[in-house]
């Protein structure tokens, strides 16, 4: 008799390496026993390290005051929260979202799982490009879907759609696209984002099943140096948007987001119908409706975009001016950099020995680089520079050493 209470779903994450290493990372590391210490430098993940802006207080604030009987009652999708999300859509893609085509979810990340098992069966293939979110594989595993991976061109950071094209199977159902992009910073330019629209539609012709796109778009307003944005729903109608409040303002912990169906797209009523459906099944997954009540408030504002750009370009330079190779970025609140050794592992944890934490490359299936969160607030930025100079001379100093002996 098997004698074990866990269903071998929730076993099955324990072989996923991308999830594994995330998970040791938070439970089990150096960072799990100081990351409550006032003295380490903290650019590991996107976690506000300032207060929250008043203006998001204030929203919220109002928001939990009752104005009827109803105020906490059940509630799916609240109209108010649609047409204020489509109408801001509308403004950033210049495209005319419909309301009703806004479907709030408990955050980006269960936009992203919803939209998977809206366009996918069990068995079918999601392709996704490396470096990636460090949760695609563990949210494809979860929907039965299985994951296959592309390199992006390491060169420029962008999408490298020829590779996407090679990948794709007659077992293809989803392709996930991340931009601005975590970690690298790239959005991905139009030139791009139509080739690979041409790619999708040719193949799925050709396969006779549409193959779906998930745009995963959380830092969608978070762009620098005056880019436009462009989403991969501008090309491609059979396009799911994925967008999380939780990165605008710095506020992951209260969890709304959406997934949005551009006008573009055919038979938008019953993707509508499927996405709700799948919702209440999944355990009645709308965002509560205070956070819903809030979110044309929410809609008027962002983080100080002005204030992180000028953090990037603090880093970026200095780090540059000590020897690091480094990225600028186009847009989140990511640096990526390459390791001055081989081992990114090991130089994460050469870091740590002057109080400095990043997330090493291979957490995101790509060795030799690692990231620096730029949430991290301007103090710590200044505290941090002596010490990621220290530590590439150490690096660079042992390097020779091994390389003379």
């Amino acid at each position: 008799m098997d004698s074990s209470p866990i269903s071998r779903r929730a076993t099955a994450f324990h072989d996923l390496k991308s999830f594994t290493v995330v998970r040791d990372f938070i439970w089990h590391s150096p960072y799990t026993e100081r990351y409550t210490d006032p003295a380490i430098l903290d650019f590991t993940f996107g976690n506000p390290h300032d207060m929250p802006m008043p203006e998001y207080v204030d929203a919220l604030r109002d928001a939990i005051t009752p104005q009827n009987k109803d105020w906490f009652a059940y509630k799916d999708y609240v109209p108010a929260a649609q047409e204020a999300a489509a109408a801001s859509l509308e403004r950033l893609l210049r495209m005319p979202f419909a309301p009703e085509d806004i479907l709030l979810t408990t955050g980006g990340f269960a936009a992203i799982a919803t939209a998977l098992k809206t366009a996918a069966d069990p068995g079918d293939e999601v392709i996704y490009s490396l470096p990636p979110w460090f949760l695609y594989e563990g949210l494809a595993a979860e929907a039965g879907l299985t994951p296959v991976r592309v390199m992006i061109d390491m060169e420029t950071f962008d999408l490298d759609v020829d590779a996407i094209a090679a990948a794709i199977t007659p077992r293809t159902r989803v392709v996930i696209v991340n931009t601005p992009n975590n970690p690298t910073g790239r959005i991905y330019p139009p030139e791009t984002l139509q080739r690979l629209a041409t790619v999708l539609e040719e193949a799925s012709v050709r396969n006779g099943r549409r193959i779906s796109l998930i745009s995963d778009e959380p830092y969608n307003r978070i762009v620098f140096d005056g880019a436009r944005f462009r989403s991969p729903a501008e090309f491609y109608p059979y396009t799911f948007i994925a967008y999380s409040y939780g990165k605008t303002h710095l506020a992951p912990g209260q969890r709304i987001g959406y997934i949005a169906l551009p006008p573009t797209m055919p038979d938008r009523e019953a993707v509508r119908a499927a996405v709700m459906q799948l919702q209440i099944v999944a355990g009645w997954a709308f965002p509560n409706a205070v956070m819903q009540y809030a979110l044309p408030r929410l809609e008027q504002f962002t983080i100080d975009i002005d204030r992180l750009q000028r953090r990037r370009d603090r880093l970026v330079d200095a780090l540059t001016e000590s020897g690091y190779s480094v990225h600028r970025p186009e847009g989140t609140f990511y640096l990526w950099v390459r390791s001055p050794i081989g081992d990114d592992a090991a130089f994460a944890r050469q870091l740590t020995e002057h109080d400095i934490f990043v997330l090493p490359g291979y957490m995101f299936e790509t060795p030799g680089f690692f990231r620096i969160c730029l949430t991290a607030n301007d103090d710590m930025v200044e505290r941090s520079l002596p010490g990621f100079a220290v530590a590439i001379k150490q690096a660079q100093t042992e390097k020779l050493t091994f390389i003379s002996t």
